[in-house]
């Protein structure tokens, strides 16, 4: 039977976030080794967050967002503006840093924030690869409509579906809003597969699952059914055979490599983000 795996809530550079993965329960689902809701939070004018330059090694990040905007930018050199729809995608490889912030337009009056963060594991033989970054405009990205359901790929592949997003394992990340009395299937049966529920309200043989539930599919639960007006995120993957180290904003399956990647970050040695490198999140600190 599906099981919910619970959220704690952190508090990143002055956005709350309800962190799901890495879970007690579940380290991973699929490739996801990380999965944050950012807010939804509101902000006064003049009010805002900052998540100040932070390095990665080891892992994809993926950045989707329902409202509001981040200014991403990253020592590749990429400053741009996301906004809800579409898609950040950044492979640390070797290493990269970025940081996270607001435009002074969005600053300027009252805003608000809310979305989703993943991190994608590499795997072992591709953790190494040259940094990369990819901005994919939601009109970019395949969609499926039918039966009243409206289902975005953002990642992967899924009901004959395939994103642009280059991806280093097989995985699939959708978006999905169905009406009441709407069925889905798993996208791919065999793999992996989670949903989080933004809205409305899931029937999984027999149990109902809410607004907020991370809900852990077995290979069993192939059919869902919408029992209210529902917006979901459907995610996973193949499993990993291994599963990697995590520390702080490092993933990799070597602890020696996470060691090294400590050391260099202590030492200021990994690469500057242009026109924003004269502050950072210290080792250790909740990014």
């Amino acid at each position: 039977m599906a099981q919910i795996l619970k959220a704690t809530e952190h508090d990143i550079g002055g956005l709350v976030v309800k962190r799901i993965l890495p879970n007690f329960q579940k380290k991973m689902v699929g490739p996801f080794i990380f999965f944050d809701h950012m807010g939804p939070s509101t902000f006064s004018p003049g009010v805002g967050f900052d998540v100040l330059p932070h390095p990665h090694i080891g892992l994809s990040t993926l950045t989707y967002l329902f409202t509001g905007s981040i200014l991403h930018r990253d020592s590749l050199g990429n400053h741009l503006e996301i906004h809800p729809g579409d898609v950040n995608w950044m492979t640390a490889g070797r290493g990269i840093v970025h940081s996270e912030r607001e435009s002074i337009e969005v600053r300027a009056s009252e805003h608000q924030v809310n979305g989703l963060q993943c991190w994608v594991a590499l795997p072992e033989a591709l953790e190494t690869i040259e940094p990369s970054f990819h901005h994919i405009k939601k009109e970019q990205l395949p969609q499926l409509n039918h039966d009243g359901k409206m289902i975005r790929l953002i990642a992967g592949e899924a009901y004959g579906m395939s994103s642009p997003i280059k991806t280093y394992s097989p995985m699939f990340y959708l978006d999905v809003v169905a009406p009441a009395g709407a069925h889905l299937d798993q996208p791919q049966a065999h793999q992996e597969t989670a949903i989080y529920l933004i809205y409305g309200q899931i029937e999984i043989q027999g149990q109902t699952y809410e607004a907020g539930d991370f809900v852990l599919l077995e290979e069993e639960d192939t059919h869902i059914r919408c029992t209210r007006h529902t917006r979901c995120i459907v995610l996973g993957g193949k499993k990993f055979a291994k599963t990697p180290f995590i520390h702080w904003n490092f993933v990799s399956f070597s602890r020696d490599r996470i060691e090294d990647a400590k050391t260099r970050w202590k030492a200021q040695e990994f690469p500057n983000i242009p026109e924003d490198n004269l502050e950072y999140v210290a080792l250790g600190a909740v990014k």
